[in-house]
């Protein structure tokens, strides 16, 4: 007998087969009986089941794969991630960015991690009185198992974690590895990749900085040279794992060195890099992306995939207290105070204030626009200000933008919520990112930035886009957020066929008619009420989410087993 028995679906495969209405099995959380791939009209099945969902009017698809997560930490706390699994994920990627917590002592983890990502200090100190347990990396991937996860976990091995353990964290940030260090990297990532990881990450990214005693200082993966990403980068080549690569915006010579690791003779590296964006500073950026890659892939015998947002890239910040300042000096000295009163005293030296205003107007290698005429305010004391730009506000009052700008962040701190749109706010480009073959749909940073953006319904996005503007078909649009990065990945998830686990989302499609939904902010029980960016409306789609065969989510609602129960498996590259 049968656990459940799905009825009458339009069943996609994850494959960008056409899709099949027809009957699924599922028995011990595994698809055990379905039609044949390419059966036009399937037989219903007739085995005794338990439990019988009519799905009539549905889609039914594999769950979907987040490839780009911040989760390590939040795992520790709440692994059921009920934030992407109500929106259909039951598969994410951690590890990204250099970032994971395989190997370390836990407060240097936490103080790598915590500005990177802007997490709560709540969810941080929960995380330390928790601490870690595991001394390797394989005692890590251990660990994992162990956890009652929701959805299935796929880890990257992160260099700054790496680089500060063997090197210890003030070494890692001030100088380069000696022979016997990179030997030890060396050994050390092999073990991990032969355990099971799913590849290793780095970080170039200069707004990537510590928290902490070394407060302010790039974060350990960023002071590696060539020879040593090379290494770790050769290791992945060998054993066919991927090697993600956030590169540095503001220096060339980054691209050089990515390009040097991700072409050659022989295997190829399995390379992603963060990220494809239609940059709203440099609007004619996005359209390189697509000849890069053709010769990166087509003429270099590259194997990489870049990976871009499926919706406009829209930030929110607290005052002065944002990533986006993080890309130059005085921005980042605000984000590093610990306190209201610091970031005023900052603000009542006339040098910084001059200093800001200088590097506020430099166009010299920005990633933020900065236009104060498209930054607009969300909340403020002067409630007056709120719907309007910065730009609107200081012509209203007869002043300079970037006067009336220092003078809010001063007088309001983080009373004074602003939002920005810094890329992918333009369709045309959006929709060619998302269909191109060498770019993954997936940039969510799902986990990170809890105050600042919340994408966790990235899939959905896409497959909104994709029913109102037609540039996809439905089934190559699920593949693309299912079986194709499950296949480049080498995950064994991704696709509903028999023998596969039963990770499966039933969707309606007429609730796919809607535009993408916006941002909201929640008071978070994962954070103890703190605030937190979020998604919802996904509940007029996401009928059902099958994790292992149980079901997790219905019509919104989240199932208590959820997190409570394990679920989700530890997903290693399938050979």
């Amino acid at each position: 007998m049968l656990d459940l028995l799905i009825q009458n679906g339009l069943i996609f495969d994850g494959l960008g087969s056409a899709p099949i209405r027809s009957d699924i099995g599922i028995e011990n959380g595994k698809i055990v009986a379905m039609p044949a791939a390419g059966k036009a009209n399937a037989p219903s099945l007739s085995i005794p089941a338990r439990e019988v969902v009519d799905a009539s009017g549905l889609w039914v698809t594999p769950g979907f794969i987040d490839i780009h997560t911040h989760y390590d930490l939040e795992l520790e706390i709440a692994p059921g991630l009920s934030e992407s699994v109500r929106h259909g994920v039951t598969s994410v990627v951690i590890g990204n960015c250099s970032l994971s917590i395989a190997i370390g002592e836990p407060q240097m983890l936490a103080d790598i991690f915590q500005r990177v990502e802007t997490l709560s200090h709540r969810l941080i100190g929960k995380w330390l009185k928790k601490s870690v347990s595991w001394q390797t990396p394989t005692e890590y991937l251990q660990h994992l198992q162990q956890l009652p996860l929701g959805p299935n976990v796929a880890p990257l091995f992160g260099h700054s974690a790496l680089r500060a353990y063997v090197m210890g964290l003030e070494r890692s940030l001030s100088v380069q590895p000696s022979k016997f260090d990179l030997k030890i990297m060396q050994r050390i990532t092999a073990d991990a990749l032969d355990a099971g990881f799913v590849g290793v990450s780095i970080d170039m990214f200069p707004w990537h900085r510590m928290s902490g005693e070394w407060q302010g200082c790039t974060i350990p993966s960023q002071h590696g040279k060539f020879k040593e990403y090379a290494m770790l980068a050769n290791l992945c080549r060998k054993r066919d794992r991927v090697f993600q690569v956030t590169p540095n915006l503001q220096k060339l010579a980054s691209f050089v060195d990515i390009l040097r690791m991700g072409s050659g003779i022989g295997k190829p590296l399995r390379l992603t890099v963060l990220s494809a964006l239609d940059a709203v500073h440099n609007r004619k950026l996005w359209r390189i992306f697509s000849p890069i890659l053709f010769i990166w892939n087509r003429l270099l015998n590259g194997n990489v995939r870049f990976q871009t947002l499926t919706e406009p890239f829209t930030i929110y910040s607290d005052g002065s207290v944002t990533p986006l300042f993080e890309e130059f000096a005085t921005g980042a000295q605000l984000n590093g105070c610990k306190s209201r009163q610091e970031r005023q005293n900052l603000w009542k030296s006339p040098s910084f204030r001059q200093q800001f205003r200088q590097e506020w107007n430099s166009k010299w290698r920005t990633s933020f626009h900065r236009q104060l005429d498209l930054m607009e305010v969300v909340d403020c004391p002067q409630t007056s200000w709120q719907g309007l730009s910065f730009a609107e506000i200081a012509r209203r009052q007869q002043q300079e933008p970037i006067d009336l700008f220092m003078e809010a962040l001063q007088e309001y701190d983080t009373d004074l919520r602003w939002v920005a749109t810094g890329a992918n706010d333009r369709l045309k480009p959006r929709l060619a990112m998302m269909k191109h073959p060498y770019i993954f749909p997936g940039f969510t940073d799902a986990g990170a930035h809890v105050r600042n953006l919340g994408y966790y319904d990235g899939a959905l996005s896409l497959l909104k886009q994709a029913v109102a503007t037609k540039f996809l078909t439905p089934e190559a649009a699920i593949s693309r957020v299912t079986g194709e990065p499950a296949a480049w990945f080498r995950l064994d998830t991704g696709v509903l066929k028999v023998g596969a686990k039963a990770d499966i989302v039933l969707l309606d499609a007429n609730g796919l008619n809607q535009p993408i939904s916006p941002q909201v902010e929640i008071l978070d029980p994962v954070l103890d009420g703190e605030p937190r960016m979020v998604k919802r409306g996904s509940d007029e789609i996401v009928q059902a989410v099958y994790i292992n065969g149980v079901r997790v989510v219905s019509q919104g609602k989240v199932s208590d087993r959820l997190g409570r129960e394990k679920l989700g498996s530890v997903l290693s590259p399938f050979s």
